[in-house]
């Protein structure tokens, strides 16, 4: 049994389907993790989310910032962009079906055998791995309840960008969400920067991504992210893990085996004109 841990996929179904056969896939044996963003910008956004709920137990999910748009759009909250290929999952007839399933999905996914954890964009520096854990809960507590429209109603924002415990309401489960699915550049005292979206030296002064800065996990635990297709899978941190290689950008599919850290990669012909 191996577990896989697989970046965006963003509707590149074919792609993804080329990957599994690559690693040798057995359903019934292997275990994949999804770190986020499986649907929007890709072809087959629809048939993408069918697939992996298909998958059952033998998958792990956790929501990246295009899933969240999805469902804040589904709930009436949000407008669809220009570029967005959600359209046949809002019109399909099982849409009620894959929205319930897909908010209810975490944020965060850690295993303690594997000493991993897998959140969209990352951890900041300031969590440690209960706080992390925690935080999460919180959100997707919000996300299963009968109140999630005031949530979708309130989600979108970059404020407030650096988090205090004494955060409520709004302002607190924004800041978790924007951590957890946006995050790609902060200072030393976490405060982010949600505008800078490019490689790594592109911080602007006094800022650094995220993982340049020491964390307060577990020692020798491996964080699993992915959100950050400009760094093209590069952190120069060995327990730090990026595997979002831009597939939907025309780059590659990258699944991460976590029992020995081997990286399998399959090349994606998108057209790079859909960015």
């Amino acid at each position: 049994m191996a577990t896989y841990a697989i970046g965006d996929i963003q509707g590149c179904l074919p792609q993804l389907v080329q990957l599994l056969e690559q690693i040798n896939y057995q359903a019934e044996e292997d275990r994949l993790w999804f770190a986020g963003d499986l649907i929007n910008r890709g072809p087959a956004s629809l048939e993408t989310l069918r697939f992996i709920k298909s998958l059952g137990d033998s998958a792990k999910v956790v929501l990246g910032n295009h899933d969240l748009h999805l469902l804040a759009v589904a709930h009436g909250h949000g407008d669809l962009k220009r570029k967005d290929t959600l359209a046949e999952i809002l019109m399909a007839s099982d849409r009620d079906e894959l929205m319930n399933w897909l908010r209810n999905q975490p944020l965060c996914h850690y295993d303690p055998q594997l000493n991993t954890i897998m959140t969209h964009a990352g951890i900041p520096p300031c969590w440690d791995l209960d706080k992390t854990l925690s935080l999460a809960t919180e959100v997707e507590e919000k996300l299963k309840s009968d109140t999630v429209d005031d949530f979708f109603a309130a989600m979108y924002g970059n404020t407030p960008r650096k988090w205090s415990d004494d955060l409520t309401g709004m302002d607190r489960l924004r800041a978790i969400t924007n951590y957890l699915t946006r995050m790609r550049f902060c200072d030393e005292n976490s405060k982010l920067d949600l505008k800078s979206k490019e490689g790594i030296n592109t911080a602007a002064k006094g800022y650094a991504p995220w993982f340049n800065y020491p964390t307060q996990l577990p020692e020798n635990c491996h964080i699993v992210f992915g959100h950050w297709a400009a760094i093209e899978g590069i952190t120069h941190q060995d327990n730090i893990h990026a595997l979002d290689t831009g597939c939907v950008w025309g780059g590659s599919l990258t699944a991460l085996r976590l029992e020995d850290r081997q990286r399998f990669s399959t090349s994606c012909s998108i057209n790079r004109n859909i960015s």
